[in-house]
């Protein structure tokens, strides 16, 4: 008996949807008939425009040379991001991508900048090449530093999400996904075992299916609405539940990093594109209206706005279970975490990434959704801890929303990883965890946590071999940053839009 699965069917488009038609014909193409249904009359959320450096490699896997996404996406280029009036009005610090300093042995390099008893934190970012490059406005690929043996540049994207959905929609098409224009009327279950039998469309038509997957956005259209799989509400820890959103024209500078800025009730972003900037504001409706939001967002333009804002209601938290029965979801279908570290995209790649490792046959065995689901509950709890991480450390003493967040109960994971860091100035991570040792370092450092000691093998180190080996290390990231080309010359030379895009 043949047990394959031949058949998937893909609710929605939009940046999920055709991330995985695309990846999924990439490499499974002849396998599988892939049939993906989206309605001209839905428009997809847009908002998901930052992300982190593994975006590289899913594009790569998909055969998109770097300079052909850039183009087609209206793309720059994105060393980190940078977090304004989060621990106090007026500060600032940079959650840079890629390592700082050099590791000796077994310790990592701020264990030895903490040894140095840095009289300001802020110098930590002199031993980050990505956060010289960032405040310079330089960029270029760059894989090492050459001399000493230090890595380059880690680099992510700002783009276009709308333009991509359509680059991957040709690119899947090219590969024999096929594209239905309609909207999913009824969906319905196996009388027996309840899995999704078959679709009915709004124009009549019948789709059957093997595997479904459900990229159809808040609504969770099979996965909750037929399904019934159960929400895990994070709301008690992250209070931000609306969003509004506007892009803006360009400005001449186009800066290589994302920008977020704390209001009185959550934060704004701000992200540079070729031909626009797109703009943002996350809120709490306990604590700011929407009238009070959208001032907020207007105001703070730094140029014209283009269109009116589009608003957004979302409670942050996950599907229970993502995959159920013969139903795999992915995007905001699975769940949603605000985009303050740009992991919207990477949990669409994350989970796209996991179904492949765990493609099921026609029976479902359940070890592969429990494992598959497993891993999808561990990284999204690990990145919500990341993203509290942000809220809890914060010194708005007079802001009632910032208060709240400061002495709330927070995750039992979160506690220990930062009392560890005040005690020790050690990070343990689990395995595969997202977000590096140095992410949380900077973020603990850059929100005011001093840890009360550094690690015992720093004192291999005397004070003036410790003094030489920080002298050199920074001005080699000096150096090397002056070296390098304006991140807006790069883009004119290597990955300029056709001017026909252009707002």
């Amino acid at each position: 008996m043949n047990t394959k699965v031949k058949h998937v069917v893909i609710v929605g488009g939009g940046s999920a949807g055709w991330m995985a038609a695309a990846m999924l014909s990439r490499l499974m193409g002849q396998q599988l008939n892939i049939t993906l249904i989206e309605s001209p009359d839905i428009a997809t959320v847009g908002v998901g425009e930052a992300t982190i450096p593994p975006l590289q490699v899913f594009n790569q896997a998909l055969g998109i040379s770097e300079p052909d996404f850039i183009k087609a996406t209206q793309g720059t280029f994105k060393l980190g991001i940078e977090f304004e009036n989060w621990y106090k009005r007026g500060d600032s610090y940079m959650h840079a991508f890629g390592q700082f300093g050099k590791d000796l042995a077994l310790t990592p390099f701020h264990h030895y900048w903490l040894k140095s008893k840095p009289a300001d934190t802020a110098s930590f970012w002199d031993y980050s090449l990505n956060y010289q490059a960032a405040k310079a406005n330089r960029f270029t690929p760059l894989a090492t530093i050459k001399g000493p043996s230090l890595p380059g540049i880690t680099h992510a994207y700002h783009f276009d999400a709308t333009l991509y959905a359509a680059l991957l929609s040709e690119r899947s098409q090219q590969q024999g996904v096929t594209r239905i224009a309609a909207k999913v009327g009824d969906v319905h279950l196996n009388q027996y075992n309840g899995f999704i039998d078959s679709l009915t469309l709004d124009n009549g038509q019948s789709i059957k299916g093997d595997l479904f997957i459900d990229c159809s956005g808040f609504k969770g259209l099979l996965i909750e609405e037929a399904l019934n799989t159960g929400y895990d509400d994070y709301s008690h820890w992250l209070l931000c539940d609306s969003a509004l959103a506007v892009p803006c024209k360009p400005t001449t500078l186009t800066i290589p990093y994302t920008r977020s800025i704390a209001h009185q009730a959550g934060w704004r972003w701000r992200i540079p594109l070729q031909h626009r900037t797109g703009n943002g504001i996350v809120y709490s409706s306990q604590f700011m209206s929407d009238e009070q939001a959208q001032k907020e967002l207007l105001d703070n333009l730094d140029n014209e706005a283009i269109g009116t804002p589009k608003q957004l209601r979302f409670t942050p938290g996950r599907r229970l279970k993502q995959w159920h029965k013969n139903c795999v979801s992915l995007g905001l279908s699975s769940g949603f975490l605000e985009p303050l570290e740009s992991t919207s995209l990477h949990l669409i790649q994350s989970g796209l990434i996991r179904l492949i490792k765990l493609f099921p046959t026609l029976d479902m065995p359940s070890s592969y959704q429990d494992e598959y689901n497993r891993q999808s509950k561990r990284e999204f709890e690990q990145i919500r801890d990341f993203i509290i991480l942000h809220y809890r450390l914060n010194q708005h003493q007079e802001l009632p929303f910032w208060r709240y967040c400061q002495t709330m109960a927070i995750p039992e994971s979160l506690r220990e990883k930062i009392e560890l860091f005040e005690q020790t100035g050690n990070v343990f991570r689990h395995q595969e965890e997202l977000f590096s040792e140095a992410a949380w370092v900077q973020v603990m450092l850059g929100q005011g946590i001093v840890p009360q000691r550094c690690h015992p093998l720093t004192e291999g180190l005397t004070e003036q071999q410790l003094s030489q080996f920080l002298s050199d290390l920074s001005g080699i990231y000096r150096n090397s940053c002056d070296q390098l080309p304006s991140h807006d010359q790069f883009i004119h030379h290597h990955c300029r839009a056709p001017a026909q895009h252009d707002a």
